[in-house]
């Protein structure tokens, strides 16, 4: 079993495929399969069962989405295995605990096991999902699920981000640079990643959908996320668009491009200088008892100045008129 996990773990590409269009890509995804059929079933005794697809739980290290698989991003597949009668290439299993309500956990093949069941479900009840089991560690199946899911495109950076995030404490101790070197990847492709899981859900909820946000979004967000009033401004903005998402959405309007939401998001981070800040004297009968200031964002700030010969009821009057007075010129500004 350890040369079956080796050869697996260290011929497959780790690099994702350039492809220009579906055929492109379905040619690729053929030869990612290709390539794991050749460890799974060339010259090994190992032999694939045939199990319904409710008899397995995802195993919860996979980099997928589960709940973002849908028969549109698998229709392809489904009509592969209605055709074939099956899943040619096998998902691959391992033996739950003794007492586990599922008997089976699968680490690779969720797209497959999803088109079975969906079959199941829709006119071909005679199928059954065909898995090899195998024994391997959390950090292989890792490695192996995230070598195959590279190539698929149904997975989003930020989803793949995610997963390294919750991976690099669960299997390589906090330490980057033993990921680094586990995943064929460098440090900063890494940190670039773990950068975008590392972004605020408010800001990911301002784009239209989580494929939309990439790592590029990240490497402009992050720098200006780590200044507190910054932070503060962008996730302030980044609510203020995942509202107009929303309500575009509901309207079934066209939602707000994620280049346009990164430039809010960063014009939030340095607004444009604003007007001096206003401020008036407050007089209470013929003594100057404070200043009120309004500020850029509409707040009023009082600086009082009581003398002893101060008469206090009027200088609460004076307050009171000075308030409503700022108030109102508010209010006439912003109609």
């Amino acid at each position: 079993m350890t040369h079956f996990v080796k050869n697996i773990l260290t011929s497959l590409n780790y690099e994702p495929v350039s492809v220009a269009s579906k055929a492109d890509q379905a040619s690729a995804l053929s030869k990612l399969d290709e390539r794991l059929a050749g460890f799974l079933g060339g010259g090994s005794a190992r032999t694939a069962i045939q199990i319904q697809p409710d008899e397995c739980v995802v195993w919860d290290g996979n980099p997928r989405d589960q709940p973002g698989l849908t028969v549109e991003s698998c229709r392809s597949l489904i009509e592969s295995i209605a055709t074939e009668g099956g899943n040619r290439i096998p998902v691959l299993v391992r033996l739950n605990g003794a007492h586990a309500e599922k008997r089976y956990e699968l680490l690779v093949g969720s797209r497959r096991r999803f088109a079975i069941d969906w079959l199941n479900h829709n006119g071909r009840p005679e199928l059954r999902l065909s898995a090899l089991i195998v024994d391997l560690s959390d950090e292989e199946a890792f490695r192996l699920a995230d070598i195959e899911n590279r190539e698929r495109a149904d997975i989003t950076e930020l989803d793949r981000a995610r997963s390294y995030q919750h991976a690099v404490d669960r299997f390589y101790g906090g330490v980057q640079s033993r990921m680094a070197e586990a995943l064929n990847l460098s440090n900063s492709q890494l940190s670039r990643l773990l950068a975008l899981a590392q972004l605020p859900e408010e800001v990911v909820a301002a784009f239209a959908t989580k494929d939309e946000l990439r790592v590029r979004h990240s490497e402009v967000l992050t720098p200006l996320l780590r200044r507190d009033e910054a932070h503060v401004l962008i996730v302030t903005e980044a609510l203020l668009i995942a509202e107009e998402q929303q309500r575009l959405a509901s309207q079934l309007e066209r939602m707000i491009p994620a280049a346009t939401v990164l430039q809010r998001l960063k014009d939030a981070a340095t607004p444009s200088p604003a007007e001096p800040a206003r401020m008036d004297v407050i007089m209470a009968g013929n003594l100057q008892v404070g200043r009120l200031k309004t500020g850029r964002q509409g707040e009023l700030q009082i600086d009082l100045n009581i003398a002893g010969e101060t008469d206090v009821d009027l200088m609460l009057s004076a307050l009171r008129d000075a308030i409503a007075m700022a108030r109102g010129m508010q209010a006439q500004a912003a109609a």
